[in-house]
């Protein structure tokens, strides 16, 4: 939730730190606030396929720290789910499946307020001090879209270039599953990936990039992704309930099968298939 008091989500990314964040998807307040104990750079809440209602979203940002920003990755590029999730205390959102600089300056409008957008007045939790919210938001409010599919990756560029766009995220479950990849790692996906990220760079505009763990994340973060996934709530708990059964002697079963990726090469799968 937006905090006058720190620096925003928005200065966060100006300054060109890499952010490490948690995508949690299981729409479980308790467990948001757990992850924030661990202090993310920010917390992204799943509302395209993660369990999160409009109630459960207002809790869970709610009980987020103000100085850690929370991003919501909305269900659709639509002025209804935007809008409702910025109403709810947002700091920013996710747009997912944006194909065209047409449909990334829609996003963008859709997350401004008039005369810089077509964003409605309203909300619960920004009502508390509605007058200064709405200032703040139109400067503020960061909006980020996700290119996961091949006609995204074939406009990579204009979509970069879309005033308003503070972010391209690689959204890489989906990336592969249009390129006919899915489910193994191929070089066909690092480089439509790495044309992306170059995209971007010639747009000065930061690029993230979906990680399934830490590890991945900080191998992503050494090319040059400005936001990249450190920990999801699936596979977390799914890890420590594994190692649990094993420490107590039992054969660890695998959460779920996985192909593995090749030799130097970043899984790019996991639990959620971004």
């Amino acid at each position: 939730m937006f905090d006058v008091r720190g620096p925003s989500l928005r200065y966060m990314i100006d300054s060109g730190k890499p952010l490490g964040v948690f995508w949690l998807a299981m729409g479980a307040p308790a467990v948001v606030e757990a992850a924030a104990r661990a202090r993310p750079d920010a917390i992204v809440l799943d509302l395209q396929h993660g369990l999160f209602d409009r109630s459960t979203l207002e809790t869970a940002i709610g009980l987020v720290p103000k100085d850690i920003p929370v991003l919501a990755r909305v269900a659709e590029n639509s002025a209804a789910a935007i809008g409702q999730a910025l109403d709810a205390g947002a700091e920013g959102v996710i747009v997912p499946l944006v194909e065209s600089a047409k449909q990334a300056a829609k996003a963008v409008s859709y997350a401004r307020f008039p005369p810089r957008g077509e964003r409605s007045g309203g909300g619960v939790r920004p009502l508390s001090d509605f007058v200064n919210y709405v200032e703040m938001a139109n400067r503020d409010t960061v909006v980020i879209v996700m290119i996961e599919t091949e006609k995204g990756l074939r406009n990579a560029s204009t979509i970069a270039r879309t005033e308003g766009v503070d972010m391209v995220f690689i959204g890489t479950g989906d990336l592969a599953i249009s390129l006919g990849t899915f489910p193994d790692a191929s070089p066909r996906h690092d480089a439509a990936c790495s044309e992306i990220l170059a995209a971007c760079r010639a747009a000065w505009t930061p690029c993230g990039i979906f990680t399934i763990n830490a590890d991945a994340a900080v191998r992503r973060k050494a090319q040059g992704y400005r936001m990249v996934v450190t920990a999801n709530d699936m596979d977390v708990l799914a890890t420590g309930f594994n190692r649990a059964t094993a420490a107590f002697g039992r054969p660890q079963q695998p959460a779920i099968e996985a192909t593995p990726a090749p030799a130097g090469s970043d899984p790019v799968y996991g639990t959620l298939g971004r």
